[in-house]
């Protein structure tokens, strides 16, 4: 006897009916199929920061809460009504306030800067070339035009 409704699709099956051009999965074509597999598995593989941290034997790691004294201290958002310059000159006081040697001095300002952003200001640091940033003379350049 002829059924006029179609059956219900499960959800795994009907994933199948979009289609993903970053999965692994394909059928044949040039076109990968989206499984649940490929949403369950997020990769960061190739990913480079656009900040290329200076190598050095004696690095000071950085502590939770000193990100947290950066953010909280002087967050710059890319917004007109905000001065690059004077986040520029809260930043290098508050970070300078750390009492760094001469070596780390400029390794922890560029580590710690990328948490001074926020929004269209983090987006732009993010849309930089990978490893286009080498030395705080660079980033404060890039920053400031």
């Amino acid at each position: 006897m002829y059924d006029p409704l179609p059956k219900p699709m499960s959800i795994l099956s009907s994933c199948y009916l979009f289609r993903n051009p970053f999965s692994s999965t394909t059928t044949g074509d040039e076109n990968p199929i989206c499984t649940l597999g490929d949403y369950s598995k997020p990769s960061h593989e190739g990913y480079m920061n656009t900040i290329e941290l200076p190598v050095e034997n004696n690095v000071v790691p950085l502590r939770s809460d000193t990100i947290r004294l950066v953010q909280n201290e002087c967050l710059f958002h890319g917004l007109r009504s905000e001065d690059p310059n004077q986040h520029l000159k809260d930043f290098l006081k508050l970070v300078d306030s750390l009492d760094l040697d001469g070596e780390n001095r400029e390794r922890t300002r560029l580590r710690l800067f990328q948490f001074s952003l926020h929004d269209q200001a983090s987006n732009w640091l993010e849309r930089l070339p990978a490893g286009s940033i080498t030395t705080w003379e660079d980033l404060t350049t890039r920053f400031l035009a």
